[in-house]
């Protein structure tokens, strides 16, 4: 039995609570959160047990996962410390607040000998599962482009960052995923109308094999659209992220894939417990974390020089602190 435990219970990590105390095998042992009217009721919904100081929940109760579901500036505070509590880590997406802390996580994790996941969660949507296995079995033959529109109306609970944080960063994880590849140059053109950080933006990206990407992305737009093209050599494929379909174009034919209907943060969390159980590396690594985090740092200095931005092989420490204008 996996004892694990949730760090944050705002909209997102509700979600974890539910799911968690579903799995027959974990144990939701506690959760934690500075808002104590919606901890207490969570924690009664879920016969769990609440703590308004994260550290006594790490600390006394010998974790073998938490979940750290906490604003994007918090995320290396309560990682590193779950980490050193011997606790295995999914942190929600972005990774962190900059690119050094994202390293300092990633090194802390690998000494501890324990797992550190980033929630990429669109990893996990049934529709990416099986275009993976399409475009790996090369049945769209080479893979050359991919366009992502990701847009919607603005939602008043974020305030921290902007969309390229928020949103954009979902498209570059799926794309360096199913590229196989890592983004080697970004341009950016981005605003703001309605909210403190960029509110719309498109993006270019460039991979190392040459191959490349554009996102499009706004709070503007009053219905939402989450959708993804990928054009192969021998056919185009489809996906409509929203409702879990991806629909394959080729010269004689047009199918669509059988796609199995499961929520993708429950395929997101059986994958972290399964990872515990069996010592396996996530699917979604602290590398990968930290890489699209360097990317939509990247796409954000881009915009605002208006110039091209490379992404050196290693990683350049950009940090969210400096690329981020703080409301007055």
């Amino acid at each position: 039995m996996i004892r694990a435990g949730v760090v944050g219970t705002g909209a997102m990590g509700q979600h974890h609570v539910r799911i968690l105390s579903q799995l027959e095998n974990v144990e939701l042992v506690g959760i934690a959160d500075v808002n104590t009217s919606v901890l207490r009721a969570l924690a009664k919904k879920y016969g769990t047990t609440p703590y308004t100081d994260y550290r006594e929940l790490l600390f006394r109760n010998e974790l073998d996962a938490v979940t750290v579901a906490v604003p994007t500036t918090l995320h290396k505070d309560v990682a590193l410390a779950a980490i050193h509590s011997g606790a295995s880590v999914l942190v929600e997406k972005p990774i962190a607040d900059s690119v050094e802390a994202a390293t300092e996580m990633i090194a802390a994790a690998r000494e501890a000998g324990v797992r550190l996941m980033v929630g990429h969660i669109e990893r996990f949507n049934p529709a990416i599962v099986a275009l993976k296995h399409i475009v790996d079995r090369g049945e769209i033959g080479k893979v050359v482009s991919m366009s992502a529109k990701r847009v919607g109306p603005h939602n008043p609970r974020i305030r921290d960052v902007g969309i390229i944080l928020d949103l954009g960063v979902h498209d570059i994880d799926v794309m360096q995923y199913l590229y196989g590849e890592r983004i080697r140059r970004v341009f950016a053109s981005a605003g703001k109308v309605l909210h403190p950080h960029e509110d719309y933006s498109s993006m270019l990206l460039k991979f190392s094999n040459g191959y490349s990407g554009i996102i499009e992305t706004n709070w503007l737009t009053p219905h939402k659209v989450r959708e993804l093209t990928v054009v192969g050599t021998e056919g185009i494929a489809y996906v409509d992220y929203l409702k879990s379909t991806l629909k394959i174009y080729d010269d004689h034919w047009i199918k669509e894939a059988k796609v199995e209907r499961r929520e993708p943060l429950l395929n997101e969390l059986t994958h972290f417990i399964e990872c515990i159980e069996s010592g396996r590396r996530p699917i979604v690594s602290g590398e990968d974390g930290r890489h699209v985090l360097e990317v939509a740092l990247a796409a954000i200095r881009s915009y605002r020089a208006g110039s091209v931005v490379d992404i050196p092989p290693y990683g350049a420490e950009l940090k969210l602190a400096g690329m981020i204008e703080v409301p007055g």
